[in-house]
């Protein structure tokens, strides 16, 4: 028992070791900060989408900008998660196809200047690549969150954060700590942009 549980620390473990040297990963991170920054300032907005444990990895990072994160007493950041509305996710799926679910709402409330942020461990999600596809046709910035093996997600996005595995578990808690960090550098930046504090 304590084996198993000191071997998924180790391989945790490994993983964090490996973004922490990857120059890519923490360049592709400071970008991302500063892109979903400008669109917050400008009056945007950051969408989220992913399924399962990406979903709720969608929703919580939303929950964070919207509520706070580190920061206290700054303005709620726009951000929602489009994973969230049963009647309108299942009448997409059930009127249109599962892979309609996140790229019409993106249609139908996304703006130029936005950001998507889009979860998918593989890479592979059809739902997740419609959705890229139809935030490039609304000039909505993207940013994907992936392991190695998503080559398709990436070629789909302006920004991608590649977590260094391509075990699901691994993955996913890796992502964890990437919105966790990008959150904590949007609200940095926001603030020392001088950003309106909040209620």
């Amino acid at each position: 028992m304590q084996g198993y549980i000191l071997q998924r620390f180790a391989d945790a473990q490994r993983v964090i070791d490996a973004m922490m040297v990857d120059d890519i990963l923490i360049a592709a991170i400071e970008r991302a900060a500063a892109v979903c920054t400008r669109s917050l300032k400008a009056g945007g907005k950051i969408m989220l989408i992913g399924n399962g444990g990406s979903a709720a990895d969608a929703q919580h990072i939303a929950a964070e900008l919207v509520g706070r994160f580190e920061a206290t007493g700054r303005w709620p950041l726009s951000a929602i998660a489009l994973t969230t509305d049963t009647s309108v996710l299942t009448s997409l799926a059930n009127d249109f196809d599962y892979k309609q679910v996140f790229g019409r709402q993106i249609a139908a409330i996304g703006r130029s200047g936005d950001v998507l942020i889009a979860y998918s461990t593989s890479g592979k999600s059809e739902n997740v690549i419609e959705a890229l596809k139809v935030a490039s046709q609304c000039q909505i910035k993207t940013i994907g969150m992936t392991g190695f093996s998503g080559d398709h997600l990436r070629e789909l996005c302006d920004i991608t954060l590649t977590v260094p595995s391509n075990n699901t578990a691994r993955i996913q808690e890796a992502h964890a700590i990437l919105g966790h960090t990008l959150c904590g550098l949007i609200e940095r930046n926001y603030t020392q942009e001088g950003a309106v504090p909040g209620p």
